[in-house]
């Protein structure tokens, strides 16, 4: 560990805010991760541009996490820097039909917040687990609601350093992917336009999708949620259970029996036992179907 870039990066964020050898166990659902040699949390966007420049021009590895939510981190841990956007970074306003949320504000808060304020459109994001910015990145839905059906504009910061403000039709917002992820740009916060609604119904239809998740997701174990995605014309769950790998495990990693989509950790997986279930799961549907299941799960490390 550089003593000048700890000290650097503690002059931007504070040193209560930088964290040497933060096992990235404790910030991803999955419960997986080894060390991260740096682990900073910036307030402001002028503190995660400062960090982010310090990073580069220091050839240090950098990487922005939510709340670590659709991750899977090498058990040797991240060479580099986390820059995590989740805890410190997590403002909502609500300006008329209009929600204004930092990049770290957890979708089932602004789901919630919008509920309050009588507004429709975000009940659908309610229960996917993750932060505004990662959502945004990979254009994330589920219920027949996609990020791209209420997003207005997204600020973010470029390759340059400079902030920019992108409008819904610059986003390129298809499934399970934008410009952001393509161009390696950070999401800053963005801004969701809603319809005025009725609180009651509104609330309604978010239980609704809740107890629908709770009685086909194993929410009860740590994962990284749906692990595939779908494949053209398929269901990578319904392949997966067909395969007859229902309930199939390596080490502590197991495809889920609730819902094969899903590979959990059931007590003590490794990222490596993870890793091992993914490409057997995936070798036997293409032997059985000639489909290729490619995974919606980001790796963090080194595999």
């Amino acid at each position: 560990m550089e003593q000048a870039i700890y000290n650097k990066l503690c002059e931007i964020a504070g040193t209560e805010n930088v964290l040497i050898g933060e096992p990235m166990k404790k910030h991803t659902t999955f419960r997986i991760g080894g060390p991260a040699d740096y682990f900073v949390l910036p307030h402001t966007k002028e503190e995660l541009a400062a960090v982010i420049s310090v990073c580069k021009r220091e050839n240090v590895p950098w990487f922005i996490l939510g709340n670590g939510s659709n991750l899977l981190v090498s058990d040797d841990g991240v060479r580099g820097a986390v820059i995590q956007l989740y805890k410190n970074y997590n403002d909502i306003n609500i300006e008329g039909n209009c929600v204004r949320a930092q990049a770290g504000a957890s979708n089932s808060v602004v789901a919630h917040r919008a509920l309050e304020a009588s507004l429709a459109g975000y009940e659908f994001a309610a229960g996917i687990p993750g932060t505004v910015g990662g959502a945004v990145v990979m254009n994330a839905g589920a219920y027949g609601g996609e990020m791209k059906d209420i997003l207005l504009e997204v600020t973010v910061l470029d390759e340059n350093g400079e902030f920019l403000v992108l409008k819904n039709e610059e986003l390129e917002l298809g499934y399970r992917t934008s410009i952001i992820s393509k161009k390696g740009y950070v999401v800053v916060e963005a801004v969701f336009g809603l319809a005025a609604g009725n609180e009651d119904k509104i609330r309604g239809r978010m239980e609704e999708l809740k107890n629908q998740r709770v009685s086909k997701q194993p929410l009860e174990y740590p994962s990284a949620g749906s692990t595939f995605k779908r494949p053209e014309g398929y269901f990578a769950g319904k392949l997966i259970m067909d395969a007859g790998l229902r309930g199939f495990s390596a080490g502590g990693a197991q495809v889920s029996e609730k819902h094969c989509g899903f590979v959990i950790n059931k007590g003590d997986a490794t990222a490596e036992d993870v890793i091992n279930l993914i490409k057997e799961v995936q070798r036997i549907v293409y032997e059985k179907f000639d489909v290729h299941l490619e995974t919606e799960v980001k790796f963090l490390g080194k595999f």
